[in-house]
């Protein structure tokens, strides 16, 4: 279902009619309406006016994007700013364009949507570059940050924070590496002092996230 929310009548007659053999169709004028139909019928695409009275923007349309996480948000507007427009994709909209948009492309909109697609003006492409050079950037300053923390552990030390990372307890580590538990025990607390961590669901997170998987990890014997 394809949900179209807009204050215009005239508007939302020229979005129906671009894409009405798309999907079921339903219009809402009223921001009420929009939460309703999200809670309700959870459509497939939203088609929103930007200008939709009561919508507080951009965090109304983050409150309508929780009510129905899997609807992709397409927003229509009438001149608004390059920072406006990012600041829009920014919480997780699929596609901006002109209110008045020509029907046929207005389609073409939709269908790229659907089908998983970003509709984004090329002006705006380098945003979407930086922002993914950014993220790049942070995982990688926190994952060598972590690896700094796990160069600090012994070889055997290691291999534990290893296996707590797979997720196996101690009478498996002491069974697997040949091992009193108690030997375990006593490496397990080196290894959360080492590390500053209190308990094991946090080891295994920290490892987790930073190791490679053990089939391509040479632990040795």
């Amino acid at each position: 279902m394809i949900l179209l929310a807009s204050p215009s009548q005239d508007d939302l007659l020229r979005w129906e009619q671009a894409v009405d053999d798309l999907a079921p169709i339903r219009s809402a004028t009223r921001l009420d309406a929009v939460r309703h139909e999200l809670t309700r019928s959870k459509p497939q695409v939203l088609l929103l006016d930007h200008d939709l009275p009561e919508l507080e923007k951009p965090n109304g349309i983050t409150d309508l994007m929780r009510l129905s996480p899997e609807t992709k948000v397409i927003v229509l507007s009438r001149a608004i700013s390059d920072e406006t427009e990012w600041g829009l994709f920014r919480t997780g909209i699929r596609g901006c364009c002109r209110h008045d948009i020509d029907p046929t492309q207005l389609r073409s909109v939709v269908e790229a949507v659907q089908q998983g697609e970003l509709w984004i003006r090329r002006t705006l492409s380098w945003h979407l570059l930086n922002e993914l050079v950014t993220i790049t950037q942070e995982k990688n300053k926190i994952k060598q940050a972590v690896s700094d923390l796990l160069a600090n552990l012994t070889r055997r030390e290691y291999e534990i924070a290893t296996l707590v990372g797979d997720g196996e307890s101690n009478k498996q580590i002491a069974r697997r590496l040949d091992i009193t538990e108690r030997t375990v025990k006593a490496h397990l607390t080196e290894v959360f002092r080492k590390l500053d961590v209190a308990d094991r669901l946090k080891l295994a997170l920290i490892v987790k996230g930073s190791m490679p998987p053990r089939s391509s990890t040479n632990l040795g014997h």
